[in-house]
């Protein structure tokens, strides 16, 4: 501990203050509800930092409900208390109370996100950009930077939404078309995005929302992937981009040397657990890339999706040359549903469902001695796996369903190793995807898309000791139970971390214990713990 603090002294700190409050506000043109904004904004102005810098981020929660933040894709190491996953890694912030997130950016630069992580706020506004800026010469040279936001906005509050939602009959459940929004506005009011001719820019592209992907394409130009979830690739040539919930890319771009035309992009939002229906799935945005106000837009041939790149993981070379991994352990998972009699269907990785614990994650590891490395102590509502120190691991992850789940891991990257086909896709009316391995250097990321009917087999080294570490499908899915927490190495967290003052006196004022299993008591007893519910 003594060196972890002593890199926060020697490092640059940012203090950044955050407000959490409604604001009524119509970001879609049609519907007027109260979002969560930040300091009374909304969107929520970028957040900018230094590689080597220590973002200290005070938040203050003055809405009616707890909330806590995630900084969606940073390493925590030896920091799990600010990751920010309610009821996992903290208790959370009451109303009217204050929590501050100090995160490290000592190993990492890139394009990220925070977002709220307590149950479904981030889908009511709370996310922003994330930017950790190269301390020195960046991997690419480029001239100057843009940042375009894709994400999803729906009618009125979630939490709203899903309560309505969970009165119906399961067979009642209507159709849900969500607006997509481009750079915090509607994507069809969009503004322009302003360029200079004969200039190379750094675009960062990021999915802040919670369902839909999008695909991206700009026309007349061509795009070199540079990054993609904070790692460094070889400069990789695309036509367009498909990004899920969770993921960001930086791409070249390098504008034209005349002035005379301006071009469209294309973001196309999509939803593949719906039908498509005219208007509504797919719905399609076009904005302009403004070379020079009102020049004429030049005429580009129309051309098919199926005839275009799209970026793909298992075209892409990171930089850092990292080998493929061996495998000590091979964990299995499978998405699963349980149909209820009313409302949207408990999902899950496992045999049973996530569901919040009365303890945090956290603190039971910290406060069970011997017992933190047993998994049955945190209960199966929990679905904790427990990994020894520097293990590698190998995940095999199914999803035999008709809908994609964009599966993101908490506080690393992972190595992207194979795809494949699952189940009958050629019976649902689906294409049967062809099988990708990887190479010697596979591409590493944090939120990889699992399409429907696939697999998806990925690696990382356990080599961080004490972090809790969720693994989720990053929409509300996660809300619904499709997420597992691996533990790592609990008896050295007992030795490495100490939890903030801050964090108990928040558990404390929600009537949450600090310490024991599951339930909150001693050894196995998980009295008052309530039922799992368990797939058949």
């Amino acid at each position: 501990m003594l060196a972890l603090f002593g890199l926060h002294v020697r490092a640059a700190t940012v203090k950044i203050n955050w407000n959490l409050e409604y604001l009524n506000i119509s970001r879609d043109g049609f519907s007027t509800w109260p979002a969560v904004s930040v300091n009374g904004q909304i969107p929520i102005p970028p957040v900018y930092v230094t590689q080597g810098d220590v973002l200290s981020l005070n938040v203050h929660n003055s809405l009616d409900k707890p909330v806590s933040i995630h900084a969606h894709g940073l390493f925590m190491r030896n920091t799990s208390y600010f990751d920010g996953v309610g009821m996992v890694t903290e208790c959370g912030i009451p109303p009217g109370s204050s929590y501050t997130y100090f995160i490290e950016t000592r190993e990492q630069s890139g394009t990220y996100i925070i977002h709220g992580h307590y149950a479904v706020e981030i889908a009511d506004g709370l996310r922003a950009p994330f930017i950790i800026l190269d301390k020195g010469k960046p991997a690419v040279d480029y001239d100057k930077e843009l940042l375009l936001t894709l994400e999803d906005w729906g009618r009125q509050p979630e939490a709203e939404h899903l309560s309505h939602l969970q009165s119906l009959p399961s067979d009642k459940i209507p159709l849900d078309f969500k607006t997509g929004l481009v750079n915090g506005t509607n994507g069809n009011y969009s503004a322009p995005i302003t360029v200079a001719r004969s200039t190379r820019y750094r675009l960062r592209i990021l999915n802040i929302g919670l369902d839909h992907p999008f695909k991206f394409r700009i026309s007349g130009h061509k795009m070199h992937v540079i990054e993609a979830d904070g790692v460094n690739v070889e400069p990789l040539e695309v036509d367009g981009l498909d990004i899920a919930p969770g993921q960001r890319y930086s791409v070249l771009l390098e504008t034209l040397d005349s002035d005379n035309f301006n071009y469209i992009y294309n973001a196309t939002m999509v939803a593949d657990f719906t039908p498509v229906v005219k208007g509504l799935n797919p719905r399609y945005y076009i904005g302009a890339i403004e070379y020079r106000k009102n020049a004429p837009f030049k005429s580009t041939p129309l051309i098919s999706d199926n005839d275009l790149v799209w970026a793909d993981e298992f075209d892409m070379v990171p930089l850092n040359r990292q080998e493929l991994l061996p495998v000590d352990r091979v964990i299995e998972l499978e998405k699963r549903s349980k149909l209820m009699e009313y409302g949207l269907p408990l999902m899950g990785l496992g045999d049973a469902p996530h569901k919040p614990v009365l303890v945090p994650t956290l603190l039971s590891a910290l406060s069970m001695g011997n017992l933190a490395s047993e998994s049955a102590i945190y209960g199966p509502q929990s679905t904790v796996y427990v990994l020894d120190y520097q293990e590698s691991i190998e995940l095999v992850i199914r999803n035999p369903a008709l809908r994609s789940h964009h599966m993101h891991i908490h506080s690393r990257v992972f190595q992207i190793v194979e795809r494949g086909p699952l189940g009958n896709a050629t019976a649902a009316g689906k294409p049967v995807i062809a099988v990708h391995r990887a190479g010697k250097y596979p591409m590493q990321r944090d939120t990889m898309m699992l399409p429907e009917f696939s697999y998806i087999k990925i690696r990382f080294k356990a080599d961080r000791p004490g972090a809790v570490t969720p693994f989720q499908c990053h929409t509300g899915h996660a809300a619904r139970g499709m997420l597992v927490v691996f533990l790592e190495a609990p008896r050295l967290l007992q030795k490495y971390q100490r939890v903030p003052q801050q964090l108990l006196d928040n558990c404390r004022k929600m009537n949450v214990k600090v310490s024991g299993n599951g339930a909150g008591n001693s050894g196995y007893n998980l009295t008052g713990l309530p039922p799992a519910t368990y797939f058949k």
